[in-house]
């Protein structure tokens, strides 16, 4: 009976121990979600990945070649994506994912080319950190580069 319980209790801790862990796999979903609320302009999709405390930025340079990095807030975004325009086709094509996951912490490294009505606009990367919260795993920071040359096409 001891020996049929101890095994119970193995059984019971790895499982808990596997639905626990965090994996690349788990964090490149998170990401696929956020850029399928992005694409079909579901901003509840999108929400349900991101933290209440986003922290969102992006990295540009400006026509005189000055490094600009610019804030902006969740609720700007959504309101973007709420709003596109109905005959407006967004489609950011992620290169490549490069994963790293630390126990509570994660971070998401994907290049991409964004692309409107089918016509090249810019490319950059982007890099999201994710972090196990309260509510789970939630994107709580999010920055782009964006740029219109040596985008590789």
């Amino acid at each position: 009976m001891k020996t049929l319980l101890g095994v119970l209790m193995l059984f019971i801790t790895l499982s808990t121990t596997a639905q626990t862990n965090f994996t690349e796999a788990n964090a490149k979903q998170l990401v696929a979600t956020f850029f399928e609320g992005f694409h079909k302009g579901d901003t509840v999709l999108m929400r349900s990945v991101l933290a209440k405390e986003l922290t969102l930025q992006t990295a540009t340079t400006d026509g005189r070649g000055i490094p600009q990095l610019t804030e902006g807030s969740l609720s700007q975004l959504l309101t973007a994506i709420a709003n596109r325009p109905a005959n407006q086709k967004w489609d950011e094509k992620l290169l490549e994912y490069q994963i790293s996951v630390d126990g509570n912490l994660a971070h998401v490294w994907t290049p991409y080319q964004f692309w409107v009505n089918g016509n090249f606009s810019h490319c950059g990367a982007n890099a999201f950190t994710i972090a196990k919260l309260k509510e789970g795993w939630k994107i709580i920071h999010l920055i782009d580069s964006r740029r219109k040359e040596n985008c590789n096409l």
